[in-house]
């Protein structure tokens, strides 16, 4: 049955591909975001569109209205480059879920979605490039990723509250690196896959194949397709499950695996130049999703290899046309 579906930061990169996959399912969908709409990832001419700053209270009771189900990707947030140096603008995206929330139980929105991260983790237990992989609990006690990650954690708990003081049906889930094509490639906001997708292709389109990777490449992270997330969002909205989730890939690679898989992908050879003062993060991080297995029969499947020869075409397609 057809819904009515606020998508909070629908110009981003994943609410641009929630957007897509909600109105092909027949639901009206209202996309909102605070860049102009020539900045947005993916327009559809099929939603609302509307252009809104969902920190400001106003703002977020006009979106809310008349909505049935919410969801929360808006943030001021990208890679670790962005993220490391930029932590109060990313603690201020905590505006933007108080004032959607308060909306949202005013104007008795049947559900509602938060988008939180794998930032929130203790930050102790990503010291090891060999990292166990991180389960719910680990977020406790609490020493996520400064500025990003303590706002997603706070603002996991509002969600939280507001469920226990309100009985607002809320739900949240922990990101893991999502990747993807319509999203971030340039520009200092982009993450891994697409920053390394964007120096193989312009060491292949300009026949210099030495490119700069951040640290030592020996980090590693497990990355999830834009499709898989989109997916276990929706798959968690619709549940009864109401705490905290992994929605992330379990498949472990480390920074230069990654750089291999791609330049294979390019069908070149690369060289690195390891800039080992570079924004890099936690060490090792990677999803432990024995729990979205047992609460849902699912998980993010598919292939860290298969999403990035999507993603890696796209980026390539981006820079050719850059360069005119």
């Amino acid at each position: 049955m057809s819904k009515k579906i606020l998508v909070a930061g629908g110009g981003g990169f994943i609410g641009g591909h929630l957007v897509d996959r909600l109105l092909k399912e027949g639901n009206e969908v209202r996309s909102v975001d605070v860049k102009s709409f020539d900045n947005w990832y993916q327009v559809h001419s099929e939603a609302e569109n509307l252009e809104l700053d969902l920190s400001e209270k106003e703002a977020s009771i006009k979106a809310a209205d008349g909505m049935d189900e919410i969801y929360c990707l808006a943030a001021d947030m990208g890679g670790m480059g962005f993220i490391e140096n930029n932590k109060a603008l990313c603690m201020l995206s905590v505006l933007t879920n108080t004032h959607l929330l308060m909306a949202a139980k005013d104007a008795g929105v049947g559900r509602y979605f938060y988008a939180s991260s794998a930032c929130v983790y203790n930050g102790d237990k990503q010291t090891d490039a060999d990292v166990i992989a991180l389960a719910e609990s680990d977020a406790y006690p609490a020493l996520p990723e400064d500025g990003y990650g303590w706002e997603k954690l706070f603002s996991e708990r509002m969600c939280r509250h507001f469920r226990e003081d309100y009985g607002m049906e809320t739900r949240y889930a922990r990101y893991h690196n999502v990747y993807g094509p319509e999203g971030t490639w340039t520009g200092g906001r982009e993450k891994a896959p697409a920053a390394i997708a964007r120096k193989v292709a312009e060491a292949k389109i300009s026949g210099n194949h030495t490119i700069e990777v951040w640290g030592d490449g020996l980090q590693t992270r497990s990355f999830m397709y834009v499709d898989d997330c989109v997916e276990g969002s929706m798959r968690l909205l619709a549940s009864d499950f109401n705490d905290a989730i992994n929605i992330g890939s379990s498949e472990l690679i480390s920074i230069n695996g990654l750089v291999d898989m791609v330049a294979d992908i390019a069908g070149i050879e690369v060289t690195r130049n390891h800039d080992l003062t570079a924004p890099q993060g936690v060490r090792g991080r990677n999803s432990d999703n024995t729990l979205i297995k047992e609460v849902m029969n699912w998980e993010p499947s598919i292939s860290l290899r298969t999403g990035m020869e999507k993603t890696y075409a796209w980026v390539y397609d981006q820079v050719l046309a850059s360069k005119g």
